[in-house]
């Protein structure tokens, strides 16, 4: 890239983060929890219309993406880099970001199924540590287990030649609605919260969507993935 392109590119991306709105959406995305474009319209004190605007040049300039999950549309900010750039020019002013702060009961909160897998405080923290040990790696929209992941959950007793011979993702980041984060969907996820049935890790609410994490639980959690549960 030559200098003049190198200096057009500094401020169109310059010039997307300087707009106030923008700027207040992209500093409330540095908690890493993604946001519905209605929770970044209110954000920002805008209507949606004026949002989608905003929310088309933030994509143009690379500063946040879009994640399609039903009916829902989330951002995110498009990578580590984005988040130490906005840092950086944080450190300069006396602006501190406010946390995200998830409205989701608490009998949901920590863990709870998601179609056929688990989803909640557990399952995010479950996703992280596959990934951080290398036992999934992505691959496009989608994870592949590594040769290394797969021999590990076939030690903990999934089977694995099954779930891949299904005729389904095999596994995929599905956004967690009250995280903010991807827990794991598809055939593996399925898969992860039967091994958590089964050994009692887990066990269903009666009434609702809810699960409980056993002491049993927390404590293999913690042995086999590294997990510290609340």
């Amino acid at each position: 890239m030559d200098v003049e392109a190198a200096d057009l590119s500094l401020a169109a991306v310059a010039g997307a983060i300087a707009d106030p709105a923008r700027a207040r959406m992209l500093c409330s995305l540095l908690d890493g929890h993604a946001r519905t474009a209605t929770e970044l319209a209110a954000v920002a004190d805008i209507g949606a219309s004026t949002a989608s605007g905003h929310f088309l040049r933030l994509r143009e300039q690379g500063l946040v993406e879009m994640l399609v999950q039903g009916r829902h549309r989330y951002y995110r900010l498009a990578n580590p880099q984005v988040a130490h750039a906005l840092e950086a020019l944080l450190s300069l002013t006396d602006r501190h970001v406010t946390p995200f702060q998830p409205s989701t009961p608490s009998a949901l909160k920590q863990a709870r199924t998601c179609y056929d897998h688990i989803a909640g405080e557990v399952a995010v923290k479950l996703h992280d540590a596959l990934l951080q040990a290398s036992w999934i790696e992505e691959q496009g929209k989608d994870y592949v287990l590594t040769e290394a992941g797969a021999a590990s959950l076939v030690r903990l007793g999934i089977d694995i030649a099954a779930v891949s011979r299904q005729r389904r993702r095999l596994a995929y980041p599905c956004m967690d609605w009250s995280e903010r984060s991807p827990h794991i969907g598809g055939a593996l996820g399925a898969a992860l919260l039967e091994l958590l049935l089964k050994r009692g890790w887990v066990n269903r609410h009666l009434d609702s969507r809810a699960l409980n994490l056993t002491p049993k639980g927390a404590k293999s959690l913690a042995t086999a993935f590294g997990l510290q549960a609340r």
